[in-house]
């Protein structure tokens, strides 16, 4: 019989997944990477047999075959059902007696706290808000994109960015500095011309988020259109905020509200001074900060707290990614 860990962690992205083997004193055994998690793309078979082989190579490193608790944070799992899915998925493979999937969100919000308590909001490609409190309740949304009510994400920036400029170019919308920004950064003289690039696939489909980059950009350089969508995906943060302290009852007490994601961790100054100017508004008591550490700790943490890890462990495993 092999030996046994205590937590199996797992961070799984779009574009990449970080693994960790951590002991009961929270003494990280061993680490490992493997590439994206999309189940949506591929099967929910094909990306857990992508992930075995990370989990593979961690087991291997750290010496063990298993762990008591595996505490996963996966993309793509956005709704309950979805959760419950993966995690049979993953239980099937026999990596730890009991398993735990949570959307990946939640990864980056127990990163950033010290206890599990606070809220999240997280602007990468889409975007999305969880809260939790230790007593277990916690609050979230779809994150399906429009289709569940959601604003915002670095794809859904460009896209409006590009809406929007190709309406003020052809006479239908007002005069935005995007006509000239947008297609000249990918060298194309007009927005006729990157609609025609976009439509034929000349620019690949997953090169549109480059052009969110640009949205903010033009924003800086004073184009008051941009800075409009600008200012509006500070609002949507905010009430994302908002609705999830509200339901959580900690609108009250202090209560820390961290941003993640590459565009809200990119130091964007009107999008920072927005949704702090509106937070301090809204909720008075929220204690706003970017979440700059890996979201592979938060799962680690998450594990910890489910196994019944003490202080000291969790110190030690924050410790060791911090480090």
């Amino acid at each position: 019989m092999g030996l046994t860990a205590s937590v199996l962690a797992i961070d799984a992205g779009n574009s990449k997944t970080d693994v960790a083997v951590v002991a009961a004193d929270g003494e990280v055994l061993a680490t490992a990477r493997g590439g994206g998690f999309r189940p949506p793309a591929v099967g929910v078979g094909p990306a857990v047999d992508a992930l075995a082989d990370t989990v593979t190579r961690a087991y291997t490193a750290a010496g063990v075959t298993s762990a008591t608790h595996v505490s996963a944070c996966l993309a793509n799992a956005d709704l309950p059902v979805e959760e419950e899915q993966l995690a049979a998925a993953l239980h099937a493979r026999a990596w730890g007696a009991s398993v735990e999937v949570r959307n990946d969100t939640f990864a980056i919000l127990r990163a950033g706290v010290a206890e599990p308590r606070g809220v999240a909001v997280v602007c990468g490609a889409g975007i999305n808000c969880v809260g939790m409190r230790p007593d277990g309740r916690t609050a979230r949304f779809p994150a399906l994109g429009r289709l569940s009510g959601d604003w915002g994400g670095g794809w859904g920036l460009a896209e409006e960015a590009v809406w929007h400029a190709a309406r003020a170019e052809d006479g239908r919308g007002g005069p935005t500095a995007l006509t000239r920004t947008l297609p000249a950064h990918f060298a194309l003289p007009s927005m006729y011309a990157l609609i025609e690039a976009l439509h034929l696939e000349r620019i690949p489909p997953a090169r549109r988020h480059e052009l969110t980059p640009v949205l903010f950009a033009t924003a800086t350089q004073g184009d008051e259109l941009a800075r409009t969508l600008v200012d509006r995906l500070a609002e949507e943060v905010v009430t994302m905020a908002v609705v999830a302290l509200t339901r959580l009852d900690l609108l009250a007490e202090e209560t820390p509200v961290l941003l993640g994601g590459g565009v809200l961790a990119a130091g964007h100054q009107q999008l920072d001074d927005g949704v702090r100017e509106l937070l301090a508004a809204k909720a008075p008591k929220a204690v706003a900060r970017v979440v700059r550490e890996r979201p592979v700790l938060g799962a680690a943490l998450l594990g910890l707290d489910r196994v019944g890890a003490d202080a000291r462990a969790q110190d030690k495993v924050r410790t060791y990614f911090e480090g």
